[in-house]
C-alpha cells in the first residue's frame, strides 16, 4: 500500500486497483507538488466543505467518475454538481468494494449550515486508515484503539485544529501502528515543527511517526 502526501490534509492512498484521495485541496494549495489533472482516483473523501478540504473534489470527480464519500449535508451540496456521492452520518459505515468506510466525529465546522464535519475510518483491503479531517482533541478518540488502526493521519497545525500537544494525546488514545502529521505549514497561522512532533510521539508512545514532505510517499 502506497501513501502519498499531496500537501495540507490531502493524501493519495493506493492499493491494487483502488486509489483513494482524501481532502483534495490542490489547485489553490501553495505546497502542492502536483496538479489536480494528474490524479485519477477511484474514490474521493471530503471531510467537510471548507475550501482547503473540498478543494478540487468536484472537478476531479467529474473527470474521473470517482465516488465521493462525505457527510450528509455536505453530500447534498456536492450532489448538485452531478457527481456520484455517498453521503452518510457520523457513526455510520458503508460497505465498499475495497472494504468499508465509517464516518467518525470531528470537532470542527462543516462549512454547511446544519452539517457535520467528519473524519474517516477506512478499511482498505484489510488495513485500517484513520483520516481525522479537521478536528480538535476529543475523548471519543479512545474508541479508535479497538479498531486496530494501522495508520492515523492527524492534524497538528493548531489554531484551526489540534496542535502538536493535543495530537500527541490523540496518538496515546488511538494507539495506531503509524502516524503521519498533516494540516501544518501551509499558511503562517498553522506553522509547526513536524520533527518535534515525531520525536515526542516516538519517545512517549513508541508509535512510529512518519514526516512526509508534499510529494513524498511511504509504503505500508
Amino acid at each position: 500500500m502506497r501513501i502519498r502526501f499531496i500537501g495540507h490534509s490531502c493524501f493519495l492512498i493506493e492499493e491494487g486497483k483502488y486509489s483513494l484521495l482524501f481532502d483534495p485541496f490542490i489547485t489553490e494549495n501553495p505546497t502542492a507538488t502536483v496538479k489536480a489533472a494528474d490524479l485519477n482516483p477511484t474514490h474521493i473523501f471530503v471531510s467537510h466543505y471548507h475550501g482547503d478540504h473540498r478543494g478540487d473534489a468536484v472537478d476531479i470527480a467529474k473527470r474521473t467518475g470517482a465516488v465521493v464519500f462525505t457527510s450528509f449535508e455536505v453530500g447534498n451540496e456536492l450532489d448538485k454538481s452531478g457527481i456520484n456521492v455517498i453521503a452518510g452520518h457520523i457513526g455510520g459505515k458503508a460497505k465498499t468494494e475495497f472494504g468499508s468506510v465509517k464516518l467518525f466525529q470531528a470537532l470542527h465546522g462543516s462549512g454547511i449550515a446544519g452539517g457535520h464535519a467528519c473524519g474517516f475510518v477506512v478499511d482498505l483491503m484489510g488495513k485500517k486508515i484513520y483520516h481525522a479531517g479537521d478536528t480538535g482533541l476529543t475523548k471519543d478518540m479512545e474508541l479508535l484503539w479497538k479498531q486496530n488502526i494501522d495508520l492515523a493521519l492527524l492534524p497538528i497545525g493548531d489554531f484551526y485544529t489540534m496542535g502538536p500537544e493535543d495530537a500527541l494525546e490523540a496518538v496515546k488514545m488511538i494507539k495506531p501502528k503509524y502516524v503521519i502529521p498533516m494540516h501544518y505549514n501551509t499558511f503562517p497561522a498553522i506553522s509547526q515543527n513536524p520533527e518535534a512532533f515525531k520525536k515526542a510521539v516516538e519517545d512517549e508512545t513508541g508509535v512510529k511517526a512518519m514526516v512526509l514532505k508534499p510529494g513524498e510517499s511511504m509504503e505500508l
